[in-house]
């Protein structure tokens, strides 16, 4: 597709949850709803049309042992953007993945810096690793590192209790908050229990990844401050084999983590019942492949979300919550093309069309 073509995308173009247009084209990268004068080259692809999705919550540069290289980096984005993934939250990374930005077929990547964790409280090779008087400061750091959002690890196993425990202090933890809002970044955690909870939402957390200790005390301050959630359901389904892997060593790790399990989609269900905003994210770049925010969307149906504010977690409302445009005139020319209509089977994600990445063509 040479530099000049203009791309025509016909059929259904769903530039909201229940607002479809006939039309769009995609001109110098960006898109307009008024059809060009005088255009030399028109491509034309047909279908049903959606903003490029967001997997909110994945890894880019990042495996199971740590940060890789810039190849393997390359071959992660490709696998989101070509899963029709084109806007990622990297919820935390330590490789410097910047370069990404100058490449024009690679999703668009928002950054949380590198996770902040307390010290041999989180994977080794991922985190910033500190104690809570070093909290602020690392969180000023990332705020300024990132692109708007700083990630914090609020509970991991604490090996001396043999289960879950926060990692900070609340004192920390409001400090913390305070400065990354100044800097006008927003603030999120990783948090599989129940204990470390209140004490984020009350510091004035933005949002919580995983949020599987969510309980009935709990969803309604989630509820009242308008904090998020990532469910990131297909990682909560590894937790069987974790606590597997762990029952001899912290059995009550491992209970506690079963117990999560088995509740994950009562807890997701819950909390949309009472307006807590979710949206879809995956983990992948840990120990899970990219590519599956079609399967992170069908997780949140089977959890009991209907399919429309499911497909909006991933859409519409992901892209609001994020800050960035969908199809609208004059936003770059991300987007997706499907056979058939997503809003009716949510399955129909897993089978891209096409794939569009500032009006170009690429898978």
């Amino acid at each position: 597709m040479s530099e000049d073509m203009v791309l025509h995308v016909k059929g259904r173009i769903l530039v909201g949850p229940e607002e479809a247009r006939d039309e769009l084209w995609v001109v110098g990268g960006r898109i307009t709803f008024t059809r060009p004068p005088g255009a030399r080259e028109v491509r034309t692809v047909e279908g049903w049309a959606l903003p490029g999705l967001v997997d909110a919550h994945c890894h880019v540069g990042l495996d199971r042992h740590g940060p890789v290289a810039a190849e393997v980096a390359e071959k992660q984005a490709l696998t989101d953007r070509d899963a029709g993934a084109l806007l990622l939250r990297d919820a935390g990374s330590p490789s410097d993945t910047r370069w990404m930005d100058d490449r024009d077929d690679l999703p668009r990547v928002i950054r949380a810096g590198r996770h902040i964790a307390r010290t041999r409280r989180y994977i080794r090779n991922y985190a910033h690793e500190i104690e809570p008087d070093q909290l602020v400061a690392h969180v000023g750091q990332e705020a300024r590192r990132g692109d708007g959002w700083v990630k914090l690890v609020g509970d991991w196993i604490d090996r001396g209790a043999g289960d879950l425990t926060p990692c900070w202090p609340r004192e920390a933890v409001e400090a913390a908050i305070a400065e990354a809002h100044r800097l006008g970044a927003r603030v999120t955690a990783h948090c599989f229990a129940e204990d470390s909870l209140r004490d984020l939402v009350e510091a004035g957390i933005d949002c919580i990844e995983h949020a599987t200790g969510l309980t009935e005390e709990t969803i309604p301050l989630f509820a009242e401050r308008g904090v998020a959630i990532v469910p990131t359901l297909v990682n909560i389904a590894t937790f069987p084999d974790l606590a597997a892997g762990g029952q001899a060593k912290f059995p009550d790790w491992s209970a506690h983590m079963r117990r999560l399990y088995e509740r994950r989609y009562d807890t997701v269900r819950a909390a949309w019942d009472a307006g807590i905003p979710v949206f879809v994210g995956t983990d992948a770049g840990g120990s899970l492949p990219h590519g599956l925010v079609a399967a992170e969307v069908a997780e949140l149906v089977t959890a009991g979300i209907p399919p429309l504010d499911a497909l909006s977690a991933t859409a519409w409302g992901a892209r609001d919550w994020l800050g960035r445009p969908g199809l609208t005139e004059g936003a770059p020319g991300d987007l997706v093309v499907y056979a058939s209509d997503p809003r009716a089977d949510v399955r129909v994600l897993a089978a891209p069309r096409r794939v569009v990445v500032g009006g170009k063509v690429v898978a």
